[in-house]
């Protein structure tokens, strides 16, 4: 018996770990763990959150396929009407059947790296191809070799992040617009729009553009600025010609009780979750003060929840294990060509900078 044969040769993907294992791995109890290695948000849930996923009504009876009573909270929340919402167990979940559903054996889709890996992995997992249009030493995006890639492959999916992901960069109105006039599906993650602009990133997000566009696919999750990453739990707005493509080719319960209701209800007090969001953004804008006072720290300017930063005159995976064997602190350290030089680190509690600045400056 054989597994198709693509897969053999996928490399995996390499996924940050849960505080049980790296405390169990460096022999620290997780309440001396400072956790910076994945962006998520240190403060968790809302406390309301907690409470409602104590009462759960139905926990034992499958559901709803449809995710309805989430698809209105979202269109409330987006201004996106419901039809054009569909709910997952994560973007990553919607990434991986947007590919199911476009890729045949061979086919390709388009990326900007360094950007977040998911693309490429699940293309590869599809028996498909990524076509890598390599960002410039800024971040910003090569559109003269993007323009040729879409000529010369014929990609199905266009897939790009904004704010994007290491280095927290926006892409800018008119460049989105001139991708947008591309002749392929571009599928915009943001992921982390809650941290670039103003009232939750409404200002900034173009997921509201979705119904008056054939070709533009929005995605984003609650794991960041909702606190709700070990739920599982992001929705994206599609094009209404491809909705029904998409209800027929997922898991039918593909977005559990207690995800739903914790984001049902994260919706339901957006107004607090917007102070914690804040509260973020201002640590965001200490911790990027401190680590330019590091000498061998060269941190880039960012829109997100995270802050990668150019080391110089050290190795920077040797940095990675030594802040977490000596001090219990984990960042993101990525082994890619254009990153070998480079860690990121996600914005925690102020005495979590407080901790990292000492570590490092030790």
């Amino acid at each position: 018996m054989n597994v198709r044969s693509h897969l053999e040769s996928l490399p995996p993907y390499i996924p940050i770990e849960p505080f049980e294992i790296l405390s169990a791995r460096i022999g620290r109890s997780p309440d001396q763990i400072i956790k910076l290695d994945a962006n998520e948000n240190p403060y968790g849930p809302l406390p309301v959150v907690r409470e409602a996923l104590g009462k759960l009504d139905f926990p034992h009876i499958y559901p709803d396929p449809e995710s309805r009573a989430l698809r209105k909270s979202l269109e409330a929340f987006t201004g996106v009407p419901a039809e054009y919402l569909l709910a997952g167990s994560g973007a990553d979940e919607l990434i991986d059947l947007l590919m199911r559903v476009f890729l045949k054996p061979n086919d390709c889709i388009l990326s900007c790296p360094p950007t977040f890996g998911m693309y490429s992995f699940d293309a590869e997992l599809n028996a498909g191809r990524c076509i890598e249009v390599p960002r410039h030493a800024d971040f910003s995006l090569d559109m003269k070799s993007i323009r040729k890639a879409v000529e010369a492959f014929h990609p199905k999916l266009f897939f790009i992040t904004s704010p994007n992901n290491p280095d927290g960069s926006m892409i800018a109105r008119d460049v989105m617009d001139e991708l947008l006039s591309l002749p392929i599906l571009i599928v915009l993650d943001e992921a982390y729009i809650e941290f670039a602009g103003e009232n939750l990133g409404a200002d900034l997000s173009r997921i509201r553009e979705v119904p008056s566009r054939e070709n533009l696919v929005v995605l984003r999750t609650f794991s960041k600025w909702a606190g709700l990453a070990g739920l599982r739990i992001g929705y994206g707005a599609f094009p209404l010609w491809l909705m029904p493509t998409l209800w027929k080719s997922k898991q039918p319960y593909n977005v559990n009780v207690a995800a739903s209701i914790a984001a049902q209800v994260s919706l339901e007090h957006a107004d607090e979750l917007a102070k914690v969001v804040e509260q973020l953004k201002n640590e965001r804008t200490r911790l990027f003060a401190a680590l330019q006072e590091i000498p061998y720290l060269k941190p880039y300017p960012t829109r997100s929840n995270f802050i990668l930063c150019q080391i110089v005159g050290r190795d920077a995976a040797e940095l990675k294990s030594r802040l977490a064997q000596e001090h219990g602190i984990f960042i993101r350290y990525f082994n890619k060509p254009s990153l070998r030089d480079a860690i990121r680190i996600s914005v925690g509690r102020p005495q979590d900078t407080d901790a990292l600045i000492k570590a490092l400056k030790e």
